[in-house]
């Protein structure tokens, strides 16, 4: 009877013995079929790694294999390199099922986000990258504060100051007191947080982040992590936390970009306008930040409109919104109505008036006399340039343009090349070209405009061969004048123009500068680059009858192929010139 009271007595207890001892079995052998059914997706082995994490709070699993240096915790653009499966099974299930595109839990790259987690998320999950790759295993056991035996749990989102000290701490150590804890690490937007030279505000202390001073960049998602053991698991104990960096709320109500005070719009009966209003917020940790439109006239007061509002954030600077009012068609009553912008936020508010009143017709007749106006001024700016460009551009020179004769090594501004007068020769053509080479010439251009000529009877020793002396004259110049005339073309000084235009083929610094005295024809004698240097280069016209005077066109067509020479003599009277031309043409 003992015996038998014994038995009835502990077998209660056996059965649930058997009962438990079934469900290792059980789990085993769905461990095995998980395992078997991983194999089949393409798995060359499993790791295992045991997460827990606290109910109705935010928390990512990342697909990494467990002997990595976990410098991050999840990597978002994975996600255009390779794709990352998920599966998972609850324990009371039998088969993994594919995790699909969803809020919650969320897809990011190589990271599982639940936002937030749930007590029915527990369970095993399992991950792959590619194919033929080892895969993992996450048990996660999804646990209330209550049962984690968590105390004073701070809030799921911590608000720092900006620029003042502040400190970051761990959610997840307020829990498991009556377990052993390691060290926490940190993690920020997926990257481990290390104490570095370049930050030395950041420092670690006792599982917290101290930030002294804070700065905007100091916000984002933060998770820290810590080990405990549970008898012989060894459970990663993972919560996040957001951080936001705010600053003082502002002591100032809203601040009109536009419109300011009242502004007047001109709109056209019939068609349809926007009115814009763009107003500046001052942060504010909680604020309605209101703009609305409403319309005031007589009939119907602060009539509210439809609108379209959109927000320019400014981080710790506030905010910028833009509200916009449609008038699908404008009426009369617009007209005599004021559209009133209202803003508001915590510290007040502020308004502005835009009115309306009709577009005049007529101004589209301004608009077409102005173009014709501005188009008219345009070609008669283009034509008083075209007519005095030399002027224009010896102004320039005068006082703006950089001296040619800087730094080229050459000791004359231009050779002189005319026809010689033998003592048997007495035309009078001939002495008269002469005379324009060995006086005028020098007169103007030496002694008023301050250029040094080089004339080969005066300024080279002789002694030498003519050729030579020729060759080197030239070279020695910036410029060669040649005074052409019907007995320069068919004398012997014409060896001075072809030597002239071979070292013009050598230096591009050398121009040739030709007048022509007299016309003439050329002779069928005279070599093949006379001839061309003779149809393609610019030829200056002397007329002895108005051409002397040191005013005449012809010495500034001379000066304008000169080089460049800054001399306020040659300047002032340029441009007194130059500005009288203008006063004759304005007043004609």
């Amino acid at each position: 009877m003992i015996l038998k009271e014994n038995v009835s007595e502990y077998q209660p207890k056996l059965i649930k013995k058997i009962m438990l001892t079934s469900c290792w079995i059980l789990a085993v052998f769905v461990t095995g079929a998980e395992v078997r059914e991983i194999n089949l997706l393409g798995c060359s082995q499993v790791e295992s790694l045991w997460y827990r994490a606290i109910s109705d709070e935010e928390f990512v699993l990342q697909c990494a294999l467990p002997d990595r240096d976990a410098t991050h915790i999840y990597n978002n653009p994975l996600l255009k390199q390779r794709k990352v499966k998920w599966f998972w099974h609850q324990k009371d299930e039998e088969s993994l099922k594919a995790l699909k595109e969803n809020s919650n839990p969320a897809l990011q790259g190589d990271a599982l986000w639940f936002k937030p987690v749930r007590d029915n998320a527990s369970g095993v999950y399992v991950c792959m990258i590619g194919e033929k790759t080892p895969c993992l295993k996450i048990v996660l056991d999804v646990q209330t504060k209550k049962t984690a035996k968590c105390s004073g749990y701070d809030t799921k989102t911590q608000y720092l100051l900006a620029g003042n000290g502040n400190s970051i701490t761990c959610p997840g150590t307020k829990c498991y007191s009556h377990i052993k804890k390691s060290h926490v690490k940190w993690y920020k937007n997926g990257y481990q947080i290390k104490q570095s030279k370049t930050r030395q505000s950041l420092k670690l202390k006792r599982n917290e982040i101290y930030l002294n001073p804070t700065y905007d960049k100091d916000a984002g998602i933060y998770v820290c992590d810590y080990t405990l053991f549970d008898n012989i698991t060894k459970w990663t104990m993972r919560t996040a936390v957001a951080v936001e960096v705010i600053a003082k709320n502002t002591i100032h109500p809203p601040n009109f970009l536009y419109p300011s005070g009242v502004v007047i719009l001109e709109a056209e009966l019939g068609n349809p306008l926007e009115l814009e209003c763009r107003v500046q917020f001052g942060f504010e940790r909680f604020s309605p930040m209101r703009v609305t439109w409403k319309r005031n006239i007589k009939e119907n007061i602060n009539e509210e409109l439809n609108q379209e509002t959109s927000v320019y954030p400014k981080g710790l600077k506030g905010h910028t919104l833009l509200s916009v009012a449609k008038l699908e068609e404008v009426t009369e009553r617009d007209l005599r109505s004021n559209f009133t912008c209202f803003a508001e936020n915590l510290v007040g508010n502020a308004t502005a008036v835009i009115q309306l009143k009709r577009k005049q017709r007529v101004f589209l007749l301004h608009v077409l006399c102005s173009a014709i106006s501005t188009l008219f001024a345009f070609f008669l700016c283009t034509a008083f340039i075209y007519q005095h460009w030399i002027e224009i551009v010896l102004m320039y020179r005068s006082y703006l343009a950089h001296n040619e004769a800087t730094g080229d090594g050459k000791e004359f501004d231009a050779f002189v090349s005319y026809a010689k007068l033998d003592s048997s020769e007495s035309d009078s053509a001939l002495i008269s070209e002469e005379k324009f080479a060995l006086e005028l010439l020098p007169d103007i251009l030496e002694n008023k405009y301050g250029y040094r000529l080089c004339i080969l009877e005066r300024d080279i020793l002789p002694g030498g061969a003519y050729t030579d002396e020729v060759v080197t004259a030239i070279k020695q110049s910036r410029r060669a004048i040649i005074i052409l005339s019907p007995a320069y073309v068919s004398g012997p000084s014409v060896f001075e123009l072809q030597t002239a235009v071979n070292c013009v083929l050598e230096d591009k610094k050398i121009k040739l500068i030709l007048i022509k005295v007299q016309t003439f024809q050329e002779p069928e004698t005279l070599p093949p680059v006379v001839k061309k240097a003779l149809r393609i280069l610019p030829v200056i016209t002397w007329k002895s009858s108005i051409s002397a005077s040191p005013n005449k066109n012809f010495w500034k067509y001379m000066l304008y192929h000169m080089p460049v020479r800054t001399t306020k003599k040659s300047g002032n009277s340029n441009l007194k010139g130059f500005f009288q031309r203008l006063f004759s043409l304005v007043y004609r």
